[in-house]
C-alpha cells in the first residue's frame, strides 16, 4: 500500500512538472487564450510619462497572462526617466499592475542631471528644474560629502537670510560656494567647515557697513579673509587674486578682514 502511494505521488509530481511544457507546446497558455486586457498604472505620477510606460510594457503584455515576463517588464520600465523604483504584477484573469515610485529631486548635478533625495543621480529629462534648487558639481563618489557640506552651510548662512545656491568640489578637493547674495566663496581644501563657520559669523558685520555688494570672499588665509567688493572681477583679475600669496597685497577694490582666534 505504501509503495503504491509513493508511486502515485511520484507520478503526480512528474505530471505537474510536465504540464506547463505540454501547455506551451500545445498553445494552451498563449496570449490568444489568456490575453492581458487591462493595464493599471498607479496614480500620483508627476514626471513619469505614462505613455512611455505603456509602450515599455505592451510587448510583454502581448505574451499573455501565463507567458508574460514580469522581471523583464520591470527592468524595461526602470530605464525610463524619473523612475526610482517599479513593481510589475499580474492579477487573474487579465490585469497587469504597474506601480512606480518617482525620483524626488533634491539638487541639480552639473548641467544635465539631478540628485534625488535618496542620493541617486538621474537625467533631468522633460521637466523645468526649479530655479531655487541648489546646484552641485564634483566627483560622483563624493556625493555624501557634498550634500553634508551643503546642509551645514545652509544652516550657517540661513540665519542671515542667505541661501547657498551652489556647492562645487574640484578634483583637487578644493571647495567653492555661491551664495544667493551673489558672493562667490573660495573655501579651499583645508578646514572647510571651520572656515565657513568663521565667515558666516562675521558676514553681517562685513557687509553691514558697505554699500557695494560683496562679490568674492577667499577664506584660504590663516588670520583673515580676502574680499572683493563691487562688480564681479574680470577673469584675469580673479586668477590674479587666486595666485596672490600675500593677503594684504590686493587691488583697490579688495579688502582684507582679520579675525581673532
Amino acid at each position: 500500500m505504501g509503495t503504491m502511494v509513493r508511486v502515485l505521488a511520484w507520478a503526480l509530481a512528474v505530471a505537474l512538472v510536465a504540464l506547463p511544457v505540454v501547455a506551451v507546446v500545445n498553445g494552451w497558455i498563449g496570449a490568444e487564450r489568456w490575453p492581458l486586457r487591462v493595464l493599471r498604472i498607479n496614480d500620483g505620477l508627476e514626471q513619469v510619462d505614462t505613455a512611455r510606460v505603456r509602450a515599455a510594457v505592451l510587448p510583454h503584455a502581448q505574451r499573455g497572462f501565463f507567458a508574460v515576463d514580469l522581471a523583464q517588464a520591470q527592468r524595461d520600465v526602470a530605464r525610463l526617466p524619473w523612475v526610482a523604483g517599479v513593481e510589475v504584477r499580474k492579477r487573474w484573469p487579465d490585469v497587469l499592475h504597474v506601480r512606480i515610485a518617482e525620483h524626488v529631486p533634491f539638487a541639480r548635478w552639473g548641467d544635465a542631471r539631478l540628485l534625488s533625495t535618496r542620493g541617486r543621480l538621474f537625467a533631468a529629462e522633460g521637466v523645468d528644474v526649479p530655479t531655487d534648487m541648489p546646484r552641485f558639481d564634483g566627483p560622483e563618489n563624493r556625493i555624501p560629502e557634498i550634500v553634508a557640506l551643503y546642509n551645514e552651510s545652509r544652516e550657517l548662512f540661513g540665519t542671515a537670510g542667505i541661501r547657498v545656491e551652489r556647492v562645487a568640489l574640484d578634483a583637487r578637493g578644493s571647495w567653492q560656494l555661491t551664495l544667493s547674495s551673489g558672493t562667490d566663496v573660495v573655501v579651499g581644501s583645508q578646514e572647510a567647515r571651520l572656515r565657513l563657520a568663521r565667515f558666516a559669523r562675521m558676514l553681517p558685520r562685513l557687509t553691514g557697513t558697505r554699500v557695494e555688494p560683496l562679490t568674492r570672499a577667499d577664506l584660504r588665509y590663516t588670520n583673515g579673509f580676502a574680499l572683493i567688493w563691487g562688480d564681479p572681477p574680470a577673469p584675469d583679475a580673479a586668477r590674479a587674486a587666486d595666485a596672490t600669496a600675500n593677503p594684504v597685497a590686493h587691488r583697490s577694490s579688495t579688502s582684507v578682514s582679520g579675525f581673532s582666534t
